[in-house]
């Protein structure tokens, strides 16, 4: 609370997450909750269907990765739009089946994005390579490159 304080008191702001993946030699940006791409209707519902089809396998959102204190199904709800995600959603919307997406990430990516590119990589069969702060991340068949060590 005290770091908060004084980086408000001195106008410090914390930089906002964006991620970004090239289709069709266009750059699509997209920040958390994004509503202002053209095809966000599309990637919602993408992001939706994508979302049970992994809960259905299994997956399980990573909560540890909110660090505000509100219930759990809040935190899942905070997680379900992280600008990676949306990216994601986007390139498989947009690109055909096996394509690799790429994906450049402003900031590290959190650990319930990195458990969420392992389940698509491996249940729709896409190589998806993100960059973020600290490293490429090289998705294939559920594993990631970076030996989940990031």
């Amino acid at each position: 609370a005290k770091v908060r304080k004084a980086m408000r008191d001195k106008g410090v702001k914390k930089q906002q997450g964006r991620s970004c993946i090239e289709v069709k030699k266009g750059i699509h940006e997209f920040v958390v909750k994004d509503r202002l791409h053209p095809r966000e209707e599309d990637i919602y519902v993408e992001l939706q269907r994508l979302n049970k089809q992994l809960k259905e396998a299994g997956y399980v959102s990573d909560i540890k990765a909110v660090l505000r204190d509100v219930k759990v199904e809040r935190k899942e709800h905070l997680l379900s739009y992280h600008s990676e995600k949306l990216a994601i959603a986007f390139g498989l919307i947009a690109t055909p089946p096996g394509t690799p997406l790429h994906i450049i990430k402003n900031l590290r990516v959190c650990s319930d994005c990195h458990a969420l590119a392992k389940f698509i990589s491996r249940s729709v069969e896409r190589k998806i390579i993100m960059r973020d702060a600290n490293r490429f991340h090289h998705f294939e068949h559920g594993v990631c490159s970076c030996g989940d060590y990031w």
